[in-house]
């Protein structure tokens, strides 16, 4: 999907030879990868070098537990389920400061800093945005803030419901462009920097741990997209339809599954869109503009909640 949506952005013709229409590109990939021989760096720290790109994936899956695909379908009722998301959601830095400095490879290491600093700068108006959708709802539960959108009202109309996307389309933007630097996808792909760090934190990685690093980084982009995709989208329901009802349970989820693809469009629409920032530029847009336009969308939003 990646490769031929990128394709044909650019007028190319993309994967053709892997399958009909190259639909088996991806298990042609896959199986690249894992002939390949796995790698360690003499003086890297084994254990913890070989842990890091499990910790990357483990974190990102754990994120869609709490996320409500249909009345009865779901794996976990949190009623803090965004406290939840939003603390799992950070974990993902933990695993590459792990793998930047168990290579022994400055690059690497250099890699891990700055994957550190951009997704410390960039987890604040991630957070904040999304407090906006928390006070609108007033709960920190995914379940009741999917209810909240489908039998809210907007301008009088109730048929059409409440999708926060309409109010909180502030929140939005930022949580987007948050989630882009969470994912290190240009235009905030510092860490990484082919041109600069030789692919960074992932270095010295090779064969099926490459691999998990890759999977984990677009099972990241499914991830967020879903969890955007419940809180300003309204999640499994569709204006029309009951959410309540036992056939959610079956059409909710290819719901949600349509709404992720178009919040991952978007993002990997950006990626193949924007040149890189320079460091400094990447911090100060988190710290001068995000965050203060994501203080003044809490304040609008508690002040509009009182008034109405």
């Amino acid at each position: 999907f990646l490769f031929k949506m990128m394709s044909f952005m650019q007028s190319r013709l993309g994967p053709m030879e892997a399958g009909p229409y190259g639909s088996m590109q991806l298990l042609a990939e896959v199986g690249k990868f894992m002939q390949k021989e796995d790698i360690v760096p003499e003086r890297a720290d084994a254990p913890i070098f070989k842990m890091a790109p499990i910790i990357v994936l483990v974190s990102t899956f754990l994120l869609v537990v709490v996320v409500p695909f249909g009345p009865d379908a779901y794996f976990t009722n949190f009623q803090a389920g965004v406290f939840y998301a939003l603390a799992i959601g950070s974990l993902s830095v933990i695993g590459i400061l792990v793998a930047g400095w168990a290579s022994a490879n400055k690059y690497s290491l250099l890699g891990g800093l700055r994957a550190a600093g951009q997704l410390i700068a960039y987890e604040l108006p991630m957070v904040l945005a999304v407090v906006g959708v928390v006070v609108q709802a007033g709960s920190l539960d995914l379940f009741e803030i999917v209810r909240m959108q489908a039998e809210g009202e907007i301008f009088g109309l109730s048929w059409f419901g409440n999708p926060f996307i309409l109010t909180q389309m502030v929140g939005f933007v930022i949580f987007m462009i948050a989630t882009q630097a969470e994912l290190t996808q240009p235009p905030f792909d510092m860490p990484i920097a082919e041109s600069e760090l030789v692919t960074g934190y992932m270095t010295e990685y090779s064969g099926i741990r490459f691999l998990l690093f890759f999977i984990a980084e677009f099972a990241s982009a499914g991830a967020f997209g879903i969890i955007a995709a419940t809180l300003f989208l309204g999640g499994y329901w569709l204006p029309g339809l009951d959410m309540h009802a036992d056939y959610m349970n079956v059409v909710g989820p290819l719901v949600l599954l349509g709404k992720m693809l178009f919040v991952t469009f978007i993002i990997f629409w950006v990626r193949f869109t924007y040149p890189r920032f320079r460091e400094d530029q990447l911090q100060k847009f988190a710290w001068t503009l995000l965050i203060p336009l994501a203080l003044v969308n809490i304040l609008a939003t508690m002040v509009l909640k009182v008034a109405f």
